[in-house]
């Protein structure tokens, strides 16, 4: 994981460093629009980016995990 929101990086595309074979980056939480229940409101988001090497794994795994992802942390009760 890297994580360059505390620089103030909106969003991150980090580099798999072998023997990684993915790596996940975090830019800075800032408030965006966003769609609930149909409204329009502003939410605190948070761009999160995956780099995999797709030796290992294909876009599909990777897109299903940053799904996940999403899923835990919008839930964070759940982690």
């Amino acid at each position: 994981m890297t994580n360059l929101g505390d620089q103030g990086v909106g969003t991150v595309f980090p580099v798999i460093h072998p023997p990684q074979v993915a790596i996940v980056g975090f830019g800075t939480v800032a408030p965006r629009p966003w769609v609930e229940a149909g409204a329009l409101t502003v939410m605190p988001t948070v761009m999160a980016t995956l780099a995999a090497d797709h030796r290992v794994s294909d876009g599909h795994r990777g897109g299903l995990f940053l799904a996940a992802l999403r899923d835990l942390l919008q839930r964070p009760e759940d982690l």
